[in-house]
């Protein structure tokens, strides 16, 4: 059975992972209204990620014997000042989206929760790779601006991405 404090957590975890599907969702509309068709294709499949990462939370919950409950998402943001701002806002919420996953860990340990403290490990690591990600997208960006052609072989290259669902360790 999930710890009660760990369950509500859980739950505040699954809505800020589906907020930020909801979010990209967003940016990806932004793209689109750019005709950078390739870089709404990137955020297009991070929204799927994130949808992911919430019903892999709602499953282990409910495996845990654990109820989800759901609550209302915020509306996101829709407009940036320019493709680099949505990078740079895709990275600060990524650094966001670590802290609250690491505050989860450090709830599970005090909690002695060790099999969601295992479960969250998958997390810790992707987090690492979301924020790597997200870093280079930016530094990538920042090196194309000013440079149209640079820009649409990168939004070429954005539209390769497709959504793969991952497996997390210990998933139920």
């Amino acid at each position: 059975m999930v710890p009660e404090k760990i369950e509500k957590a859980l739950n505040s975890q699954i809505n800020a992972e589906l907020y930020s599907g909801y979010m990209y969702l967003s940016m990806s509309a932004y793209f689109e209204g750019m005709d950078l068709d390739g870089f709404a294709n990137w955020m297009r499949v991070q929204a799927q990620e994130e949808q992911s990462h919430a019903m892999k939370i709602y499953d282990f919950v409910n495996f845990r014997g654990g109820k989800v409950n759901l609550t209302a998402i915020d509306g996101p943001p829709t407009e940036w000042a320019s493709p680099l701002a949505v990078l740079e806002a895709t990275l600060e919420h990524e650094q966001k989206v670590t802290g609250l996953i690491n505050k989860l860990v450090k709830l599970a340990r005090e909690e002695d929760d060790y099999a969601t403290e295992n479960f969250l490990q998958w997390f810790v690591d992707e987090q690492v790779e979301e924020e790597d990600n997200a870093g280079k997208l930016v530094s990538q960006l920042k090196l194309v601006e000013g440079n149209p052609q640079a820009l649409f072989m990168m939004d070429r290259e954005l539209g390769q991405r497709t959504f793969t669902p991952e497996e997390a360790e210990g998933e139920a």
